[in-house]
């Protein structure tokens, strides 16, 4: 009984001190997690900007660039084209520029060092079509002013981008600036397609005039305010990494279909419904890291306390942050590969069995994975000889690296938005949709990925949806980031 009594006692004593050597590990973790927000930065005056700058801006969202699979509106392009020669005329003076495939254009900007990498900054001048024009409150290329706000298609995705740096550019050249590095500005006309007329052809471009940049800058993420609980300001968010994505083809063929009234154990429309039924539930598994994991990492800190103590202490909490996001289909795009079924076809009357089936299903793939191993998880997890996969090689890119966030880079960006956007927090992200920006990798030390708008997290199912618009004081803030990053990248 003593000896049982002694044992009690050791392991009493083994789980107590086991407890406060957690605690202690806990706080030290907690109080040594500290802010990685730039110190002493002061942020810099508005710019006063007038009713022209911002009616320049207007013109361009009056012109209909739409970009569709197999066409595009080549007038449309070549209008914009002359708005932009018309309205910047110092721009097009100073600036040499090259035409790719008619409608894509490259500037460059010369500097004074040729030593210095360049820098290039990229857009889009295309824009997605309209579903239902009925559904707007304002036509979608009026460019209509109301409320404070600027209406149209474009304004968030991606003429602000665009307008803006020929905007920045062409206040600095009113100052007499002229950069030390090269700076050039790169805008494609079919990304909403795949960029394949475009930033590939210009990036080839630059990989054959052996032209490496120091950094590139796409669209991307945004400033969102209420981005994250227990995150009080808002967050400006830095794309050091983007998602890839695929579309498999499940296909089923049988011999011979039948008549409804005497079907088989085994029907096409049957094995690949549980073929799509098996990866929806089996997900992807989630993982925290890289641009995640640097997410956590930059906003952790500026939490509130339980949440920051969750995020210190990754080592222990990971697998309960884990399971918290997954339950949010936007969280969860950030650590899963997700699945995603978006067409369904086969039959061709009610009472005949089809012999044929087939499938589509999208993913968005993370960081770390490959449009190959996607396709050999598919394949283990449906486990049927009879369902034939195949990658759509038309639409499919694996995942882009992942940019450094201790590069001259990713430090100009956070600098910049420290100067320009005082009030929020920056943070490196994951952009899970696809930009033009991957096409660059190859020709860029760092990619970024980021439009400097502060916007709500209902103005995001704007982008590509209805009613898309931009607030008069969000361009103009736009227009004040770019000037300011030229300035401290090229000064």
């Amino acid at each position: 009984m003593r000896t049982m009594k002694k044992l009690f006692k050791l392991l009493f004593t083994f789980l107590f001190l086991a407890l406060v050597v957690l605690l202690i590990v806990f706080a030290f973790k907690t109080f040594s997690f500290n802010s990685k927000q730039l110190a002493s930065i002061e942020p810099i005056e508005k710019i006063n900007l007038d009713a022209a700058c911002t009616n320049r801006f207007v013109s361009s969202i009056q012109v209909p660039t739409l970009s569709y699979a197999d066409r595009i509106d080549t007038l449309a392009f070549e209008q914009l084209d002359s708005l932009f020669q018309k309205n910047y005329p110092m721009l097009y003076a100073r600036m040499y520029m090259r035409p790719i495939n008619e409608f894509s254009h490259i500037y460059r900007w010369k500097g004074r060092d040729p030593s210095l990498l360049p820098i290039l900054l990229i857009g889009h001048t295309d824009v997605v079509p309209i579903e239902n024009e009925e559904a707007w409150e304002e036509k979608p290329f009026s460019g209509v002013q109301k409320d404070g706000y600027i209406w149209g298609r474009g304004t968030l995705d991606d003429k602000i981008n665009v307008v803006g740096l020929l905007e920045a550019a062409t206040l600095l050249m009113q100052e007499e600036f002229a950069p030390r590095r090269d700076v050039y500005f790169a805008f494609g006309h079919d990304e909403e397609v795949g960029g394949k007329n475009g930033a590939v052809a210009m990036a080839q471009f630059f990989k054959e005039q052996g032209i490496q940049f120091e950094f590139v800058l796409d669209e991307g993420l945004v400033v969102l305010k209420e981005a994250l609980d227990g995150l009080e300001p808002p967050l400006a968010m830095i794309g050091i990494a983007e998602k890839g994505f695929a579309n498999l083809q499940l296909s089923i063929d049988l011999e011979a279909g039948g008549h409804s009234s005497m079907p088989p154990a085994n029907t096409a429309i049957g094995m690949l419904a549980s073929a799509v039924a098996a990866l929806s539930d089996e997900p992807f598994p989630s993982r925290i890291d890289g641009a995640t994991q640097g997410l956590l990492e930059y906003a952790g800190p500026e939490m509130d306390f339980f949440k920051k103590v969750l995020f210190a202490n990754l080592w222990a909490t990971e697998g309960l942050i884990k399971n918290s996001l997954a339950k949010d289909a936007t969280s969860a795009a950030l650590v899963q590969t997700t699945t995603a079924p978006t067409i369904f076809n086969s039959g061709i009357k009610d009472n005949v069995l089809p012999s044929q089936a087939s499938a589509t299903i999208n993913f968005r793939i993370l960081p770390g994975e490959t449009v190959a191993s996607v396709r050999d998880r598919v394949e283990k997890v449906i486990d049927n000889p009879a369902v034939k996969i195949a990658v759509d090689e038309n639409f499919s890119s694996n995942p882009s690296p992942v940019s450094s966030t201790s590069s001259f880079g990713f430090r100009v960006l956070q600098k910049t938005l420290q100067e320009t956007y005082p009030e929020t927090i920056i943070a490196p992200g994951l952009v899970i949709a696809a930009t033009d920006s991957r096409q660059y990798a190859h020709v860029a030390n760092d990619v970024y990925r980021f439009t400097p708008v502060c916007i709500a997290r209902d103005d995001i199912g704007r982008i590509h949806g209805n009613n898309e618009r931009i607030s008069v004081d969000n361009y103009h803030d736009a227009i004040r980031f770019y000037k300011r990053l030229i300035e401290n990248a090229a000064k």
